[in-house]
């Protein structure tokens, strides 16, 4: 994490770099021979958080909950279907291919896949020096120069300038990905699945890189992952997803030691403890039935068919989001660990 939030919080320059305001992204399904629309797949349905100068939000769920269509809107690489998106005071939601061009050296995207975001056909100082000719960006000393002082930067050699993606490990090319991303010093980061793609022995030293540049260069990241023991370690805040919305938000030190909403409790369970001294013996949740389709989503709480607490009120009325404790929220009518945080255990209404 990030040692410049504290101090920015303490001199007032702590502020929203991005606020995201009822982000929906529904994408229609037609059929037939003129193409009518007959349903829409309900992607991401009303998202709302905010992110801080400098520090790391990760969004978690698991797959096929919303996380990469989100990290896409974020970087205007799709556009909403409605809410909004505001950057640094600018509502980015809408805006044209033209008035997206400056952004582009501000927000920048980290793919998950290291071996096909980058072409085959071109070296490797092509590839990290597009972003300057793209945005015709002088640097002082030629764009091979200033390529080379980044491929250092990421730890790799000046001297891989020449050479070809299929040359390098999988670590080494998303290093090159990396590289890439801070041509143009962005000042956020949507990061999507970074690792995931890795080796397990080359993930940490990822992971490490990463946290080392936003310490130099107080660069902001959007983490999406399904790794919570990946997550845990660099997250400032965490949101856990689930079928296109929010359940759970808060400072990831609360969230892993308090969680609150059931979904986030099921996935904690099941994040193994590698070293047997600190095992605790605990019970692991196994959630039964499959993830509803986001075609058709339950009415309500979209949680209720697979929750263990689930009741009557949980199919009739969504849980609104509430602040149970300081920074942390959750929406769920019946909420987890209630005691810790002297709340009473009261199903939610929509005045609460």
């Amino acid at each position: 994490m990030n040692d410049d939030i504290t101090a920015g919080a303490a001199t007032g320059e702590r502020d929203d770099l991005l606020t995201v305001t009822d982000l929906r992204q529904y994408f229609p399904v037609r059929e037939g021979l003129l193409r009518r629309q007959t349903g829409a797949v309900q992607a991401v349905d009303g998202l709302n958080f905010s992110v801080k100068r400098g520090e790391t939000l990760s969004l978690v769920g698991e797959s096929g909950c919303g996380k990469t269509t989100t990290g896409r809107m974020l970087t205007r690489l799709i556009e909403p279907t409605d809410g909004k998106i505001i950057f640094e005071g600018r509502d980015i939601t809408h805006q044209s291919m033209k008035q997206l061009r400056p952004l582009r050296r501000e927000v920048q995207m980290i793919f998950q896949d290291p071996y096909s975001s980058l072409n085959p056909r071109h070296t490797v100082g092509t590839i990290v020096g597009a972003p300057f000719k793209l945005q015709d960006v002088k640097t002082e000393n030629g764009v091979k120069k200033a390529v080379q002082d980044l491929l250092a930067l990421v730890g790799l050699s000046p001297e891989h300038y020449n050479r070809y993606p299929h040359e390098f490990s999988g670590g080494q090319r998303q290093r090159i990905g990396i590289a890439r991303t801070l041509a143009l010093r962005p000042k956020l980061i949507v990061a999507d699945e970074p690792v995931s793609a890795l080796d397990v022995s080359i993930q940490a030293q990822v992971i490490n890189l990463m946290e080392d540049l936003q310490e130099e260069f107080n660069l902001t990241y959007v983490m999406i992952a399904h790794d919570l023991s990946i997550v845990r370690h660099v997250s400032d805040r965490v949101a856990v997803m689930y079928l296109g919305k929010i359940v759970e938000i808060g400072e990831a030190s609360r969230v892993y030691t308090n969680a609150m909403h059931p979904y986030t409790t099921a996935l904690l369970s099941a994040v193994p403890v590698p070293d047997p001294s600190r095992r605790t013996k605990r019970d692991r949740i196994r959630l039964t039935g499959d993830v509803p389709s986001p075609l058709n989503p339950p009415p309500a709480c979209r949680f209720h068919t697979r929750c263990w607490k689930a009741q009557d009120i949980c199919k009739t009325q969504e849980p609104p989001m509430r602040e149970l404790e300081p920074g942390h929220e959750v929406a769920c009518h019946f909420p987890e660990n209630l005691a810790t945080v002297n709340s009473s255990p009261q199903p939610a209404t929509a005045a609460s």
